[in-house]
C-alpha cells in the first residue's frame, strides 16, 4: 500500500491558475502556444503562481470537448501557433497571409479549424520540399520513439479524413474490424496524409516542450488532466477494441455517465464506452500505463478526472437516453494504481473526487497516496459541509470553483438566499471587504482558499476577473455552447498579480 508522501508532488504550499490555452489572447482565433503564452506565464509567475492547471491537451471530438477527444495520446492541432512555425521558417514567408477576423471573445471552432488545417497542410509542403536534415532527423526520431500510439493515430487520422469524419464503426467493415490486408492497403494508399498527422503530432511536441521549459523557467509548474474515460469515435477504441465494451459493429454496449447529482436531475449520461477492466487486469494495465506515461511527458502533475469510477463506476445500457437507469459495477481499484506505481515510479496525481463519493473511495483514494480536490462554492449548501476551510485536510487540492463550475459570481447571483447568506456569515469581513472594492463574492473566495490548509490553491482565471456566468466554461449536461470562452487581451494586469502574491505572501504560498 502506497503512503501519501511517497506520491503526492508537492510538500509546500503553493497557489496556482485554471486557465486552458486555448482561452489565451490571440489573432488566430484560438489561444495557442506562442507569444501570449509566454506574456500569461509572465504574469502567472509575477502573481506568485506556481502552478498552471490546464485541461485535457488532445484533439477534441463532439462538442469540442476536451473530454471526448479523438485520442487520449496525440495533442490538439489546434494549440499549434502560426507565430512560432513562421519564427522557425516551418511556412514559407507570407503563407499566413490575411487572418480572417475571427471574434475575441470566443472561438469559432469551425472557423478556426479550417483555417488552421490549410495553414498547417502548407507547412507541410514546405517542410517536404525544405525541411533541413536535422529537422527531418528528429521528425524521424520522433516517429521512432512514439510510434506506440502515433502509428495508430496517424492511420486513424488519414482515414476518418478521407472518409469525410465519419466516425469509425461507419468505414469499410474490413478497415472498422482492423483486418491486417485492409490496414497494409490503408497504409500504403493513405501514405502522404498518415506523414501529415505525423508532421503536425511533431509540431505540437515540439512546441509543447517549449512552454513547459518556459513554465519551468518561471518556477511553474503544469497540472495536465486526464480523463477516466475516452471517446467511442477514438483511435484508443478503434485500435483497442478489445478492451471496451462494445458489439460486432464497434457499438457500446453499456456507457459512462453519472447518476442524478448536483449539476443534472437526470444524472450525465456521457455516453463514452466502458472498459473491460477484467481484461486490462490481465495485461497488467499496459494501455493505462501507456497513457499515464505519455501525459507525463505535457505535464508534471496529472489531474485524474472522475477518481470515483477507479472505486465504482455509473453503467448505463446504451439503449437508456439519460443516465436515471444505471447500476454501479466495481472498478479496478488499487491493482490499478499498484501496477502504475510498479512502472511508473512515484505517482504525481490528483484525484478528481467530487460527486457522489463513498467510503470505499475514499479508502482507494488513501490506499494510492493522492491529494483530493475540495471546491469552496459546493461548501455553502449547507452547514458544516466537507467543502468549507475548516474541513480540509492539508493533502488537498482546494478551489473556488473548476471549469464546471459556474464563475464565482454567476454562481453566486443565482444561488439560493440561504446559500448566499452561509456565504456572508462564513465569509465575514472578506465578503464585507471585496464589497467595499467593488467586487463580488470572487475574491472572498479566493482569500478564503488561499488562506485554507490545503497545499494547493487553484484559482479559474475568471473568478480572478471577477467573470459573471457568461464567462463559463462548460454546462455539464449541455452539448453545445461550452469550452470557447477567451480571455480579454491584457485583463489580467500587474494589480491583479500584485493583490494575488500579498495573498500568498501572507498564507505562506511564495
Amino acid at each position: 500500500m502506497a503512503h501519501t508522501s511517497d506520491t503526492y508532488p508537492m510538500k509546500d504550499r503553493h497557489a496556482g491558475v485554471l486557465l486552458h490555452p486555448t482561452s489565451l489572447p490571440g489573432p488566430y482565433g484560438i489561444g495557442d502556444l506562442g507569444d501570449e503564452l509566454i506574456a500569461f506565464l509572465d504574469w502567472a509567475a509575477s502573481a506568485g503562481m506556481r502552478i498552471w492547471q490546464v485541461l485535457p491537451l488532445n484533439p477534441p471530438g463532439f462538442g469540442n470537448s476536451p473530454y471526448g477527444c479523438h485520442s487520449s495520446f496525440a495533442g490538439n492541432p489546434l494549440l499549434i501557433s502560426p507565430q512560432r512555425l513562421m519564427q522557425r521558417h516551418l511556412l514559407p514567408k507570407g503563407s499566413v497571409g490575411r487572418v480572417p477576423r475571427f471574434p475575441t471573445d470566443h472561438v469559432d471552432f469551425d472557423h478556426v479549424r479550417r483555417w488552421k488545417t490549410d495553414l498547417l497542410r502548407a507547412a507541410w509542403k514546405h517542410f517536404e520540399e525544405n525541411g533541413s536534415r536535422e529537422l527531418r532527423e528528429d521528425l524521424s526520431r520522433f516517429t521512432l520513439e512514439e510510434k506506440r500510439w502515433l502509428e495508430d493515430w496517424a492511420l486513424y487520422a488519414a482515414l476518418k479524413e478521407e472518409s469525410g469524419g465519419a466516425a469509425w464503426w461507419e468505414w469499410d467493415r474490413a478497415i472498422a474490424r482492423r483486418e491486417e490486408q485492409a490496414l497494409t492497403d490503408a497504409r500504403r494508399e493513405l501514405a502522404d496524409s498518415i506523414a501529415f498527422h505525423e508532421f503536425v503530432q511533431w509540431l505540437f511536441c515540439r512546441e509543447w516542450k517549449l512552454a513547459r521549459d518556459a513554465a519551468h523557467a518561471r518556477g511553474i509548474r503544469i497540472m495536465g488532466d486526464v480523463p477516466i474515460y475516452v471517446a467511442g469515435d477514438s483511435a484508443d477504441v478503434w485500435s483497442h477494441r478489445d478492451l471496451f465494451q462494445l458489439d460486432d459493429d464497434g457499438r457500446p454496449t453499456f456507457v459512462a455517465g453519472v447518476p442524478p447529482d448536483y449539476f443534472s436531475k437526470t444524472g450525465q449520461r456521457w455516453g463514452n464506452p466502458l472498459y473491460r477492466w477484467d481484461l486490462m487486469r490481465e495485461r497488467g494495465y499496459d494501455w493505462w500505463i501507456d497513457r499515464i506515461r505519455t501525459n507525463l511527458q505535457y505535464a508534471d502533475i496529472i489531474r485524474l478526472d472522475h477518481f470515483r469510477g477507479f472505486a465504482a463506476y455509473w453503467e448505463i445500457p446504451e439503449s437508456e437516453p439519460t443516465a436515471v437507469h444505471g447500476r454501479w459495477m466495481p472498478g479496478p481499484g488499487i491493482a490499478l494504481f499498484d501496477s502504475l506505481r510498479d512502472a511508473l515510479g512515484k505517482l504525481p496525481l490528483v484525484a478528481e473526487d467530487l460527486g457522489f463519493i463513498t467510503p470505499e473511495v475514499h479508502e482507494l483514494r488513501h490506499a494510492a497516496g493522492i491529494p483530493g480536490m475540495k471546491i469552496l462554492q459546493f461548501g455553502f449548501a449547507q452547514a458544516d459541509s466537507p467543502h468549507l476551510p475548516h474541513r480540509y485536510d492539508a493533502e488537498t487540492v482546494a478551489y473556488t470553483g473548476t471549469h464546471d463550475n459556474d464563475t464565482a459570481r454567476g454562481w453566486f447571483d443565482s444561488a439560493p438566499p440561504a446559500e448566499q447568506q452561509l456565504a456572508a456569515a462564513y465569509l465575514g469581513p472578506s465578503l464585507d471587504h471585496a464589497r467595499d472594492e467593488c467586487d463580488d463574492v470572487a475574491w472572498a473566495l479566493i482569500r478564503a482558499v488561499y488562506t485554507s490548509v490545503a497545499q494547493m490553491a487553484i484559482v479559474p482565471a475568471q473568478d480572478i476577473l471577477s467573470l459573471g456566468t457568461d464567462a463559463r466554461m462548460n454546462r455539464p449536461g449541455d452539448a453545445q455552447h461550452n469550452w470557447s470562452w477567451r480571455l480579454d487581451a491584457g485583463a489580467l494586469t500587474s494589480e491583479h498579480a500584485a493583490r494575488l502574491r500579498r495573498l500568498a505572501e501572507i498564507s505562506g504560498r511564495v
